[in-house]
Formats: structure tokens, sequence, C-alpha cells
């Protein structure tokens, strides 16, 4: 029968960290993969108006927003306290819009262009000339598909 040494000290083994830079480059690439940036800078302030009843965009790809609302605080001081369009980072005013569209059917593929819906997000309290100038504009530029952003009523 075979004695054991109790006598001498036991050590714990050294922990194996190969492994843990593939760990670390695996997480990384799934945030860079998962994560979206922001891509418009949002230089007014809106609340949408709430709905009964909503659908949810299919392709955010084929989605291209227009913003309409007051000033942020900041930009209050030069441009006023009205209701301003916003398209990308930039103001503009009612007769850019169809630039606008055609600037962004010309990014799409050309079977992605006939399927762009244009999408508004309006502040509640912006009055209904501007939206009415804003559809003009767009029906003149045959952007037809139209969608307007609102919260849903609980």
């Amino acid at each position: 029968m075979a004695k054991f040494n109790k006598t001498g000290k036991r050590e714990m083994p050294q922990l194996n960290t190969s492994s843990l830079p593939d760990l670390i480059f695996t997480l990384l690439f799934f945030f860079m993969i998962v994560t979206t940036m922001r891509e418009v800078t949002l230089k007014v302030q809106f609340t949408t108006p709430t709905a009964t009843e909503l659908e949810k965009l299919e392709k955010k790809s084929l989605v291209t927003f227009i913003y309409v609302g007051k000033p942020t605080k900041e930009l209050q001081k030069v441009m006023g306290t009205e209701s301003r369009i916003q398209l990308n980072d930039q103001f503009a005013e009612v007769s850019e819009i169809q630039d606008y569209i055609f600037q962004e059917r010309a990014s799409m593929t050309e079977e992605d262009a006939s399927l762009m819906t244009v999408s508004l997000k309006i502040d509640q309290e912006t009055k209904m000339g501007i939206v009415t100038d804003i559809k003009q504009a767009l029906r003149q530029s045959y952007a037809l598909k139209i969608n307007y952003s609102a919260n849903l009523r609980q």
C-alpha cells in the first residue's frame, strides 16, 4: 500500500489565461455588430403625438426621416421659437425637400428606392400648414409612402 506524503505544501495551480484574448475579441466583435450609432444630431425638439393603432416599420434602412419641431434651447436664440424642418443635420425650407428626397433615392439601390418610406417625426404643437406644405413637396417628388411617427396611447 502506498503512503501519502502530508508534509509537502500544496500550491494552487496557475490560472490558464490563454483563451482570454479570444473572449475579449468575441465580446468586442459582438458589441460592434449590435450597436447602432445615431445618424442624425437632433436640432429640434418634438413630442410625438399619441395614437391608438400603430405599425412597426419593416426595414429601417428604407426609411428617410424628416423632423419638424421647435429648435433646441441653444438654437432658439438664433432661430427663434417657430417650428423648423430638419433634414439630416441641417435646418431646411420646404423648397429643399424635393432635392433631399432625390438624394436619398440616389443613395439606394434601384429596387430599394421604390420601397422608400418617408417618416415624419413632427411635434404635436406644430401647425398643420407646415405639415401640408411638406406633404405637397413629397407628392411633387413622388415620395408617396408616408409614415407619421407616434407613441402608443396606453
